[in-house]
């Protein structure tokens, strides 16, 4: 199969300066030389979103979301080469890709709809002297750095809001996982989108990655990444005034009661740990169990990991693929070993699937009586290992539970009771409280609080992202004049 090896900068699909292996984490196998970019094509593509910004901004919303309308028809028609991208260049099961790529449908959908939603408004006047409209613009260029665990989920929560909101958008996906993003720039380039609208490069240099970050012309930074990934480009970036809104690490509790359904808690845990190989920023990390139900609750998550099926083959109904590369691997074997030194025991998996030999690949783990003293606790371990912690009461646990560093994304509650699930949801310091189910859509905010974020994806908060607000303000008599102090 042959994927898409060339950037798209300033309207067109040229080779960068440079080249990069792309690995599939299943076969260990180079899939794909990509191009990628140099100083000098970063610099190209930053001069290209400065001069389409004042056009892409003053296109009529009727024509961007024709553009949007006709990206998405192209992505529908290319369902397969898209997913068939995500699957060799993630080592993903093929079932889980058409996530990936449902959501970029369903994100140039939903932004194209919500844009026309934008109402500018008026203010009141106090004096009745003037009168005051608050409108609606586009903020600037945006530059998005996406991560590598869901290759065009990730970008589809970028391009959507940017493209309708009237903001030319530079992408650049993750060197692990640039051809899914490669292959959305050829659609791009196939429309005939406006130069410099969308420009989607990757780049396996940090400095050359930071020319974006430093810049002087993007006003909207966004980035789906590590909570250090943040801080470092926050830092890069402080060569001008710009808007930040990021996604970042998340270190999720699960607080699993005594009272609760507990196929529906195992269920959950399970589904979301050990789909993608763990490799979700809102998967469950730290699993509080009431001693009442600890014994119970454990067996149905044993018999969950033991059940799931490992490997890669888009024939076959795979739960979990591999991690990303060899130091993924490396890093959360490590964690597990680490914990059982330290007295967790080791109830399933804990190292290479025995029928694996090549690949990536760590068997879906349970860990029991894990502390918080253990790297697996502190840690967003970003694989298929669930972290099993016994309470007997309920003392500690909402100091527990909001204990980590990198927390502020995601808690997970389990019970019958809705007032405790009350209590709990309104302690819980994360951006996102989900009771006895989960779910994520286009239309649902998500974001993180503290080290785990600024701002949101999705729904229409995500547009606001990429759109600022001026006050226009008209003088009711013939002095004009109404006073300097508020």
């Amino acid at each position: 199969m042959e994927f898409s090896t060339q950037i798209y900068i300033d309207g067109a699909l040229t080779d960068g300066s440079g080249r990069k292996e792309v690995i599939n984490p299943a076969t260990e196998e180079n899939i794909a030389t990509v191009t990628t970019a140099g100083f000098e094509d970063v610099e190209r593509a930053l001069q290209s979103a400065k001069s389409a910004f004042p056009k892409w901004a003053a296109t009529s919303i009727v024509d961007r979301q024709m553009w949007m309308r006709r990206l998405r028809d192209e992505v529908i028609a290319h369902e397969e080469f898209l997913r068939d991208c995500v699957h060799h260049e993630m080592g993903k099961p093929w079932a889980q890709t058409h996530e990936d790529w449902d959501r970029l449908v369903v994100s140039l959908d939903f932004y194209a709809e919500e844009i026309a939603r934008i109402q500018d408004y008026g203010v009141s006047d106090r004096a009745g002297t003037h009168a005051h409209r608050m409108v609606y613009e586009p903020a600037g260029v945006a530059v998005a750095y996406l991560a590598w665990n869901f290759p065009l989920l990730n970008l589809a929560f970028k391009i959507g809001p940017a493209m309708a909101a009237g903001c030319p958008i530079i992408i650049r996906p993750s060197e692990a996982t640039p051809i899914s993003a490669y292959a959305v720039g050829e659609l791009c380039a196939k429309i005939g989108l406006p130069k410099g609208v969308v420009q989607i490069f990757g780049t396996d240099s940090y400095d050359v990655a930071d020319t974006l970050s430093a810049s002087t012309i993007p006003q909207v930074v966004t980035l789906i990444g590590s909570t250090k990934t943040g801080q470092h480009i926050m830092r890069t970036g402080a060569t001008s005034i710009k808007r930040y809104s990021m996604e970042l690490g998340g270190n999720a509790p699960v607080i699993v009661f005594e009272d609760a359904d507990l196929d529906l808690a195992a269920d959950i845990v399970t589904g979301v740990k050990f789909s993608n190989a763990g490799q979700i920023c809102v998967s469950p990390n730290r699993v509080f169990v009431a001693e009442a139900v600890r014994e119970e609750f454990t067996d149905k998550v044993v018999a969950q990991a033991r059940a799931a099926k490992v490997g890669f083959d888009k024939t076959a109904d795979i739960t979990t693929g591999p991690v990303i590369d060899a130091r993924a691997w490396a890093r959360i074997k490590g964690l597990i070993d680490d914990a059982i030194a330290d007295g967790a025991n080791l109830l399933v998996g804990g190292d290479r699937p025995v029928h694996l030999s090549k690949g990536h690949y760590i068997a879906p783990t349970v860990l029991d009586k894990v502390t918080e003293t253990m790297g697996v606790y502190r840690q967003e371990t970003f694989g298929p290992v669930v972290s099993l912690i016994p309470f007997a009461d309920e003392t500690r646990l909402v100091e527990m539970a909001n204990d980590c560093e990198e927390g502020g994304l995601t808690a997970y509650l389990f019970t019958r009771d809705l007032g405790r699930a009350e209590h709990y949801a309104a302690q819980l310091r994360y951006g996102e409280i989900q009771i006895n189910g989960v779910k994520y859509d286009i239309d649902l905010p998500h974001g993180g609080i503290g080290q785990s974020g600024i701002g949101h994806d999705c729904s229409n908060l995500a547009l606001h992202e990429y759109l600022v607000q001026k006050r226009i303000t008209r003088a009711l008599d013939t002095t004009g004049f109404g006073g300097l102090n508020p």
